[in-house]
């Protein structure tokens, strides 16, 4: 094989290859451009976050498209139930995130993305073992949608997160790294 016939073979390698990307890369981006950036809320923020519009009397449902700062309460078939929190001052020194009181029924159900960004302030291991990396006590830390199912769904687990939902998905979430209080 000379010299001149090699270069045809890998220029011809080289063009399909570059074409196979220029397809594939409009696709996968094509999610992440269609979706604009919501604005996040205060990570500890004093209210609870409201939802006009939304009918709580119903079957928990997803929300509307943007941040909710909350935690996942379970997880089944790929859908997560998830609450709004608050960050509640105490008196006593017990300063913490609460949910809404029992009679309050806010509740909404959305499932995770295939594709779910989680963003851990955490080792990522089921159980977390202190802080590694946050920015503004947000997690930084990419870790894998098993093993956001895995804390979600772990006994008595209720870590603090942003919550991000677009078209009804979740496709974001974001760790809150507790402050020593």
């Amino acid at each position: 094989m000379s010299v001149q016939t090699s270069m045809k073979s890998l220029l011809r390698t080289l063009i399909t290859v570059g074409a196979a990307a220029l397809v594939v890369l409009p696709a996968v981006s094509a999610r992440a451009d269609a979706m604009p950036h919501y604005k996040d809320p205060k990570v500890f923020g004093a209210k609870f976050q409201r939802d006009p519009g939304h009918d709580f009397s119903k079957k928990p449902h997803s929300r509307h498209n943007g941040v909710l700062r909350g935690w996942m309460t379970k997880v089944r078939d790929g859908v997560a139930e998830y609450e709004p929190i608050r960050w509640r001052y105490g008196n006593d020194g017990e300063s913490g995130f609460v949910s809404p009181p029992k009679r309050d029924a806010r509740v909404y159900a959305s499932p995770i993305a295939r594709d779910v960004r989680f963003k851990s302030a955490y080792l990522c291991k089921v159980s977390p073992e202190g802080p590694i990396a946050a920015r503004r006590s947000l997690g930084t830390r990419s870790c894998s949608r098993e093993l956001l199912i895995k804390r979600a769904t772990a006994h008595s687990y209720h870590i603090p997160v942003l919550i991000t939902v677009h078209n009804r998905e979740i496709v974001e979430v974001r760790e809150i790294l507790l402050p020593h209080v």
